[in-house]
């Protein structure tokens, strides 16, 4: 098949964002070369084959581009489908509503409102492989002891039969309805994980779902079996409806007989799909990231970390897992990550566990220390992201005046719940981000490379602290009156250096004239 080519000579300083969002920490775009192929995979997180300027124009393609900046050029090549340049003049705003509009328009609706006024806590970090019914209501009992608000829990996995066998294990959780109905009682919504991996082991309903046509198959017609991060497993076929139609079943059941309220609906990664791959509906391996994302539409309480073509789809978007580190593996990529995710079209987003995700850091690691410091800068970071998420239980590692601040944290984010379920209810009707590049915002300022504070809609400027050791930070203001979370008031525009003690999430919000 003959590539589609589109070739763009760039504005002066005109500088791009979009594509893979985990090259967030690399935008904007242009000023460098760099050459990413989403054809080739996504790196875990959020991608669209888009890309948005800062003069107004974007590219977009339906199918997978390759593209490339080097000397003043942009190329975008397409191995079907036709890229398209559309747009002249303008802003990043711009360019962000016009494609979103034509290509990916919100939907009218959106997640749970409570995903964005009360913490989640996912047990993955904290219990790893080994949850069970005993240590999930400990562990939310621990919640409210130390004064954290009850939010949305998570239990992860190894909660289940096997995977494709979606019944709770009877020796980890005897009783799973009083449980959920203990959880709900102290405030808590309950979310179970769940992957699209079917354990070819389990004979029974192994050859149930592959009589019936439900799994992948292979270029020879085989069932495909694909290894992952555990092991070796059949696939779900999701762009067979019949196979959906099992899998929605299976979990309806776990919320009829037992009140769960949602699902973690994890992997589905396009590296676990070939282009030769056969299915009810032939998919590039992207397209299948985008049949399993689809799955998760019914549930209002849902959460994925890698999709395709999903932007303005009700859909929670977490960042993939980061380590417990300050540098671009850890705290320092959640900012331009959380941007990238915005400006890709997926505004229901939040940032990887606090204290980090990345079960590699602690598993089989007995020397694996807690950096204090680095967990409350964590918090902190994540506190005024559309949602945050605990994982690590903050009253097991830190001592007390390292816990109080991230109390405060998780207090702040629900203090603030009603400004950002009515950006989200925005966002449900327009695509706008909710978390904000400060060029997005205010345009023509010179913030194209600010990428360590952003805008929670137009008006409140977050700017966290992601440096080690740090006690001040630099916060560039644009223009207007700010009002700041300490009292202070600053004329903009301006660069000032604030004092950010270890107590304090620097933001600030503009003045109404």
């Amino acid at each position: 098949m003959e590539n589609r080519k589109l070739s763009i000579r760039l504005m002066d300083n005109e500088v791009w964002w979009g594509g893979d969002i985990t090259y967030g920490d690399q935008m904007p775009f242009g000023r460098e070369t760099i050459e990413i192929d989403l054809a080739a995979g996504i790196r875990g997180n959020q991608a669209a084959p888009l890309l948005v300027s800062s003069k107004g124009r974007y590219v977009w393609a339906d199918a997978p581009i390759r593209y490339r900046f080097e000397d003043g050029l942009l190329t975008v090549v397409s191995d079907s489908g036709e890229p398209v340049l559309r747009g002249e003049g303008g802003n990043l705003r711009q360019a962000f509503l016009s494609a979103s509009a034509e290509h990916f328009p919100a939907t009218g609706t959106l997640p749970d409102a409570r995903f964005f006024s009360v913490p989640q806590y996912n047990l993955w970090i904290e219990l790893q492989y080994e949850p069970t019914q005993e240590k999930t209501l400990r562990y939310a009992e621990a919640v409210l002891a130390n004064g954290l608000p009850p939010g949305v829990i998570m239990i992860d996995d190894n909660w289940m039969e096997d995977y494709g066998v979606w019944r709770f294990r009877s020796d980890r959780f005897p009783d799973p309805k009083a449980m959920t109905d203990r959880l709900h009682e102290l405030g808590f919504q309950v979310m179970l994980w769940t992957c699209p991996f079917i354990s070819p082991d389990n004979a029974a309903n192994f050859r149930m779902l592959e009589s019936k046509g439900y799994l992948l198959r292979d270029e020879r017609g085989e069932t495909a079996i694909r290894r992952w991060w555990n092991g070796y497993s059949a696939v779900l076929d999701c762009t067979n409806q019949d196979a959906v139609a099992w899998y929605q079943e299976e979990l309806q059941r776990l919320m009829d007989d037992y009140g769960i309220d949602g699902f973690k609906l994890d992997a589905g990664d396009p590296e676990y799909y070939r282009a030769s791959d056969r299915s009810a509906v032939p998919m590039h391996p992207n397209g299948h990231c985008e049949a399993w994302a689809a799955v998760g539409r019914r549930y209002a309480f849902n959460e994925y970390r890698a999709c395709w073509k999903m932007g303005g789809q009700p859909l929670v978007q977490r960042l993939r897992d980061r380590q417990h580190s300050w540098d671009l593996n850890g705290l320092a990529s959640l900012i331009p990550n959380g941007l990238a995710q915005g400006l890709a079209g997926y505004a229901y987003i939040c940032p990887d566990m606090i204290g980090g995700g990345q079960i590699g850091d602690v598993e089989n690691n007995p020397s694996f220390r807690i950096d204090q410091e680095l967990f409350v800068r964590y918090a902190q970071c994540s506190a005024l992201f559309p949602m945050m998420q605990f994982s690590t239980a903050p009253w097991r590692v830190l001592d007390r005046e390292h816990l109080a601040y991230c109390v405060e944290a998780a207090k702040l984010h629900a203090e603030l719940g009603d400004t950002f379920l009515a950006l989200a209810q925005h966002a449900s009707t327009t695509g706008e981000p909710i978390m904000r590049h400060m060029a997005y915002v205010f345009p023509d300022c010179g913030l194209e490379d600010v990428t360590d504070q952003f805008m929670v809609g137009d008006r409140l400027l977050v700017a966290p602290v992601v440096e080690e050791g740090a006690r001040r930070r630099v916060i560039r203001f644009p223009a207007g009156e700010w009002l700041g979370d300490d009292g202070s008031r600053v004329q903009g525009p301006c660069a000032l250096e604030a004092d950010a003690p270890l107590s304090r999430l620097p933001h600030y919000r503009l003045v109404e004239e």
